[in-house]
Parts: C-alpha cells; structure tokens; sequence
C-alpha cells in the first residue's frame, strides 16, 4: 500500500540538466514529450496542481548544488504518466525534479539523502524511470517477447543488490552491474533509482513490482518505506 502524502515530488529521468532543476509553476502544464504514438495520448491531461512553496523547500534542501527553479516548465511524461496511475484524481500537488546524465550515481545518491527530510513532512519521493532501457533493442521485439538474457540478467542483480541494500555496488552500478552498459547505453533512465536510494537511507527496498515488455524492457518498481 502507497502512502496518502499532501505532495509529490518527482524525479523523472525525462528532465536531464546540468544541475538540479525544479518546477516551480502553480498549474504546470502536461508536456506530451513523445512523438509517434496514438494520437489518443496527446490528448491525455494531468491537471494536478503545483506548489512552489514546495520548490522553493527543495531548493534550499540543495543548497550547493546550484538548484534553480523554472517557473514555466511544466510535468513531463516521466511524471504525469505514472501518476495518473496512481494517483488518478490528479488532487496532489506535483512538483518534478530533473537529473543529471554528466553525474554520477553517488552524486545522485547524495542528492537523494538531501531529500530525505521530506518524506517527515508528508511529501511522497516518485523516482520514474526504468530498471533496463535499450531502446536501441526495443524495436527488435513484439510487445509479449519472451525476456532476454542479458536484461534478465541485470534486473536480477538489480532486484538482489536492492533487497540486500547493497547501496556500494548500485553506486558502481556501471562497473559491477552485469551488461549494464547495454542494458543502458545512456545513464538517465537509471539515476532516478540512486536519488530512490539515498532518500531511503540505503535501507533495503521492497519490490512492488515485476514484469517485462518488449523482451527488454522491465516494469519493475521499488519501495523504500
């Protein structure tokens, strides 16, 4: 069971700047930052409202990680998506924290530690990205594909060093994880998991979920309580 918070803060790998970034609008705007799809999913709407009060908590919450607060930019896909699934209602305020693809995981890791603080005021930490993502091998697969080895592979030592609160080797992720270079040739999808983690204490997490699409591309989602 997920919690009831008064606000989210989401990390999405689908906002990659050079330093912490914050939305700070008080109606952000959904933002359908995909193309090629149905055209039904550019006419989805997430209406949640935003709290820049909130951004403004975060904001000193990183002080030395020069965080600054956008005004106008409004909830990417790697937010509204998954929140309107959770929560459908769109009644929580939401504000998006975006990551940084040149850092590295412990640099995400500590930026997740400086977070903690407000999991104590009510406010919910959403990580969104995904635990495999080679798009370059997405397309080779119907939507039912049997997995393959080597994104089994990682998702499966993902999923121990997780349950064990391994928090060493998910910082050397990239040098430990098996094939984890062509599970993610690019890092964004994956740092949202170490901001996860460093809000978390380097507690062990709780698997909420597991499942494949695509042949390469695992579903699964964690939980650090």
């Amino acid at each position: 069971m997920l919690p009831s918070p008064r606000a989210v803060l989401c990390v999405s790998a689908h906002w990659t700047t050079r330093d912490p970034r914050l939305t700070g609008s008080a109606t952000p705007p959904v933002i359908h930052d995909f193309h090629g799809f149905p055209d039904a999913l550019y006419t989805l709407d997430y209406p949640a409202p935003g709290e820049p009060q909130l951004a403004a908590d975060v904001a000193a919450l990183l002080d030395g990680l020069a965080p600054e607060v956008d005004p106008g930019r409004g909830l990417d896909h790697g937010a509204w998506v998954p929140l309107r699934l959770i929560y459908p209602d769109a009644g929580l305020p939401v504000v998006q924290l975006s990551v940084a693809p040149q850092r590295d995981p412990g640099w995400h890791l500590e930026l997740g530690r400086r977070l903690r603080p407000l999991r104590d005021d009510g406010v919910l930490i959403l990580a969104s990205g995904a635990a495999t993502h080679n798009l370059r091998d997405f397309g080779r697969y119907p939507l039912d594909a049997p997995v393959q080895a080597y994104a089994r592979e990682f998702d499966d030592w993902l999923a121990s060093c997780i349950a064990d609160g391994d928090e060493a080797s998910l910082v050397d992720v990239f040098e430990k994880g098996p094939q984890a270079r062509r599970n993610h040739p690019t890092p964004e999808h994956l740092i949202p998991l170490h901001v996860a983690l460093g809000a978390g204490g380097g507690a062990p997490g709780r698997q909420l979920h597991d499942s494949f699409t695509f042949g390469v591309l695992s579903m699964a989602a964690y939980a650090w309580d």
